[in-house]
């Protein structure tokens, strides 16, 4: 990136392969919509671009860049004054074989599940538990992006996994 912001602007291609699966993650993770995702990568590419100058170099790139990609996703919503809402439709069942069907239904079923639980908790919670557990990112990465100590990221999601297991077991109950 500091080659970037010194005017080499090739570089951020090669920026954009190797990081755009990863902000995909995290934007699926958070909205469920494929389409808005791939979208919204572009936009934080645009925006790491046109923003290149406020890069310094000091601590974590990935935690520039999801700080970038928060503030990505929080204008398309404030812009579009939509709601995070999981599209659940897109996640059919294909049998493969009549032995591994229902081992696949359970496995589909308890995904479906995790989703709707991740997408009640509060839009921190959520992130959190995507950076922590799906992105796997340091929590010193995390309090960077949150703008907390690494200590506080900690128990941010410690009780956001704590919530998201209270979810999960009050739906399977209910």
């Amino acid at each position: 990136m500091l080659k970037v912001k010194s005017g080499d602007l090739d570089k951020l291609g090669l920026l954009y392969e190797r990081h755009k699966r990863r902000l995909f993650g995290f934007f699926y993770n958070m909205s469920g919509d494929p389409n808005l995702s791939e979208d919204l990568v572009q936009n934080v590419f645009v925006r790491m671009l046109k923003y290149r100058h406020t890069y310094s170099g000091e601590g974590s790139f990935l935690a520039w860049m999801f700080r970038t990609a928060r503030n990505v996703k929080y204008d398309h919503y404030k812009k579009n004054k939509e709601l995070i809402q999981a599209d659940l439709s897109s996640w059919d069942y294909k049998m493969v074989d009549n032995d591994n069907a229902i081992a696949q239904m359970e496995k589909k079923d308890n995904l479906v599940l995790l989703r709707k639980a991740l997408m009640q908790l509060g839009e921190e919670q959520r992130e959190v538990i995507v950076f922590s557990k799906l992105k796997e990112m340091k929590f010193s990465e995390i309090g960077e992006v949150l703008g907390c100590s690494e200590g506080a990221a900690k128990v941010k999601a410690h009780r956001a996994l704590k919530e998201l297991k209270r979810i999960v077991q009050k739906m399977e109950i209910g």
